[in-house]
């Protein structure tokens, strides 16, 4: 079969562009008839070869393209060629589908990689991109990958998640809502924590709908996924790998470096996953009040260890002046955890009040309770300037 779809994919290359596309699709019907697969099957056995050979050779992505379309489908994961999986209406289901080989696995991912003008090959055997269409792309080749090339396409949706959604998808009570989007206009530095597909970005995103009007916001990301529509006065920068020379990458670490020369209110720093984190910090540190991030982490706790450890790989910094700096910078921490349900929920909110030279120091202001509900603690800011200058 896979012989008979390349061989039918370069005939096809070279038809005239005045076809049809009901014209291709009849003589590919016609090709596979006197190839003899239908000899020996059943009318819905045909059917089923037919969309097999249809949709390799005339849609681009091939089986993935139906995937792509689905709007329900939020992830693609492909693990070899005859294991595909989808996130589907926050449930894990495996699709009844399959690549006819690793060969043409791996040469889905190359178009893929080739639409954004990356290279994936032996010497590079790992892709990592975002398509024109805003899904983040990572591929790896079966060079790295023991059970094949693997594939996971996440997807973003055009619509805009506002803070009142997330009230009603249970992500957050309301009272709570409130009090995080009077910290963001009030100028808190907010870093949104949580695991990896727990809504880290949707949750950001919707909470920069607070900030003001007329304030600059420069916006920083690895692969560029925050639309911010709110936000009139803002420049969106992306990192950049280095071509095949070896040249051209700009990370994360010159794009902070760059941004303070904008002119910034605040700035919004995607994620952090490493040395960027120190100029992150500086950036909170030296008057840019109001800016926000994201990073993995199990806790509030575990995320302000991981931070240290991103820090310390910067440079050889004190430990107890990494800490002062971290609980300078960082006003408020939002924990959120994407439950066995697939629903993506916010756990805890602590305001960081400052490191007392052995731990730091805590203020919780929202934890869940024992039936797993965000509940407040009673706890006030303790740092409450802002909010009461903005409200005299």
């Amino acid at each position: 079969m896979e012989g008979f779809v390349n061989v039918m994919k370069r005939e096809v290359a070279g038809w005239s562009d005045g076809l049809s596309e009901l014209e291709k699709e009849t003589s590919i019907i016609e090709s596979i008839y006197y190839s003899g697969y239908f000899d020996d099957a059943t009318v819905e056995e045909s059917s089923v070869i037919t969309n097999c050979v249809l949709t390799r050779i005339l849609e681009r992505y091939g089986i993935l393209s139906d995937l792509l379309d689905d709007p329900n489908v939020n992830e693609i994961m492909i693990n070899g060629p005859d294991h595909i999986f989808v996130e589907k209406n926050r449930e894990i289901i495996r699709v009844d589908d399959a690549f006819l080989s690793e060969t043409e696995l791996e040469e889905t991912i190359r178009m893929l990689a080739s639409d954004v003008h990356r290279e994936i090959n032996e010497a590079h055997p790992i892709v990592d991109a975002r398509l024109p269409s805003g899904y983040r792309v990572s591929g790896v080749l079966k060079t790295v990958a023991l059970n094949g090339p693997i594939l996971t396409i996440r997807k973003f949706s055009n619509e805009t998640i506002t803070m009142e959604d997330l009230v009603g998808f249970g992500s957050i009570t309301e009272d709570c809502s409130n009090q995080l989007r009077d910290l963001v206009r009030c100028g808190y530095n907010i870093f949104i924590s949580g695991g990896t597909s727990s809504g880290k970005t949707t949750f950001l995103e919707a909470l920069s709908s607070s900030i003001g009007e007329g304030e600059r916001v420069v916006i920083i990301e690895d692969s560029a996924e925050l639309k911010l529509e709110s936000i009139e006065n803002k420049v969106h920068m992306e990192c950049r790998n280095s071509n095949s020379l070896g040249k051209g990458e700009v990370t994360m670490e010159t794009l902070i470096k760059t941004s303070l020369r904008m002119r910034p209110d605040r700035i919004i720093v995607g994620e952090v996953r490493g040395r960027e984190v120190v100029d992150m910090i500086q950036a909170m540190n030296t008057g840019h009040s109001g800016s926000m991030s994201t990073g993995h982490g199990n806790s509030i706790k575990g995320m302000l260890n991981r931070l240290e450890t991103m820090y310390l790989m910067g440079g050889k910094t004190p430990l107890y002046s990494v800490r002062s700096q971290i609980a300078n910078a960082i006003d408020v921490f939002v924990h959120l955890e994407r439950t066995h349900n697939g629903a993506r929920k916010v756990v805890e909110i602590a305001e960081l009040t400052g490191y007392d030279g052995n731990e730091y120091n805590l203020n919780y202001l929202y934890t869940l309770d024992s039936f797993g509900r965000l509940v407040s603690t009673g706890n006030s800011i303790i740092d409450c300037r802002r909010l009461e200058s903005e409200n005299a």
